[in-house]
């Protein structure tokens, strides 16, 4: 069995409202999708969303580093050989981690499709038909419109409510407060600051919001300031600091864990490329005794079903995923029937065919 070529399309989404974080507002939801297919006929689809704002990437960087570098790198290779195929990778390509991540789920996609499993029990996981828990993430917004949102997902059933912020530590301050308010105590709170946060006044700020109700507070800190994070880590009282944008590859990983600046480490499988180097981070938090996340940035079904698989299959992912970016959309063209129910109750049903779960099939010809 041989991958024999590989075709990419762009899909794109309009957002139900623009969805604003503190680097940037989306009116859509733009994704490359990657399809893989080998000399006997297999196949598998693979998806990586380049929100500029927030990675620096762009849809025209994003397809020709798949077509000019990892994907003719992978033609002729095993397809189920994943360890093989991120050497490879990284052989044509430094960097790029979207792309390879497309790559990846395509082929962690056909690889299970070719023994008949879902896609979460390649990953190690046991688990099959389980029920995900995820979380709510509410873009920038008024606080009444923010709490509103918050406290209608909550009573659906939501165990973990997701804010954004970081433009103003004093909205945010108040956005807390209002949305805890809003909410049953035993909903979980995270604030995502997207780095917003001035080194001065982040441990004033995490504490008022300690204060305030908040439970995780998400990447206050320039993602380079991993001295900074541990330092906030400590003075944090009762809040949990969580690694995003520090965390960019199982390098920044090992890195986080030696500094001891992250409670939580946030692991989107597209920022890290793919779950196979995301299962490497993974494997790094067990070891230290960390907790993981698994994040999405959002994204569309494919890769969105990637994060539920994933998170099903680690035991120590007690923070629930952001599996919301198919709810986020209009319409998800990927895989429609997925998260029909999700909006409904908070959870995501973890497809048991055979691959990831989608709703895509290989192009004529």
């Amino acid at each position: 069995m041989k991958i024999a070529s590989f075709r990419t399309r762009v899909v794109r989404a309009p957002y139900r409202r623009p969805f604003a974080i503190s680097s940037g507002t989306s009116p859509e939801l733009v994704s490359l999708v990657v399809e893989v297919r080998t000399d006997d006929g297999l196949w598998g689809f693979g998806e990586a969303s380049p929100m500029t704002a927030y990675t620096g990437e762009t849809l025209a960087g994003l397809t020709a580093a798949v077509t000019e570098h990892v994907g003719p790198a992978l033609v002729g290779r095993d397809p189920r050989d994943l360890a093989g195929a991120h050497t490879a990778m990284d052989a044509a390509i430094r960097g790029q981690h979207l792309a390879k991540a497309a790559l990846d789920l395509a082929l962690h996609d056909l690889a299970a499709r070719a023994v008949g499993w879902p896609v979460q029990l390649l990953l190690g996981g046991g688990r099959t038909g389980a029920r995900v828990p995820t979380t709510w993430v509410v873009g920038l917004g008024t606080l009444e419109e923010t709490a509103d949102e918050a406290a209608r997902y909550a009573r659906l059933g939501f165990p973990h409510v997701k804010l954004k912020g970081g433009t103003d530590p004093e909205r945010d301050v108040a956005l807390v407060t209002a949305v805890r308010k809003a909410v049953p105590e035993s909903v979980e709170l995270s604030l995502d600051a997207n780095e917003g946060y001035a080194p001065g006044d982040a441990a004033r700020t995490v504490g008022r919001l300690a204060d305030a109700g908040l439970d995780v507070i998400e990447q206050p800190l320039p993602r380079w300031d991993l001295d900074g994070l541990a330092a906030l880590r400590g003075r944090a009282d009762g809040v949990r600091v969580m690694a995003d944008e520090s965390l960019q590859s199982p390098h920044d990983a090992l890195e986080i864990v030696r500094r001891g600046a992250a409670d939580v480490l946030n692991i989107k499988i597209l920022k890290v490329g793919g779950l196979h180097r995301a299962r490497q981070v993974a494997a790094l938090a067990e070891a230290a005794g960390l907790a993981v996340k698994i994040g999405t940035m959002p994204e569309l079904g494919v890769a969105t079903l990637a994060a539920a698989h994933l998170s099903a299959a680690l035991p120590h992912a007690t923070v629930p995923p952001d599996l919301v970016g198919p709810l986020l959309v209009t319409e998800d063209p990927l895989a429609p029937a997925a998260f029909a129910a999700t909006a409904r109750t908070g959870y995501v049903d973890l497809p048991e065919t055979p691959g990831l779960g989608h709703a895509l099939a290989p192009a004529a010809g």
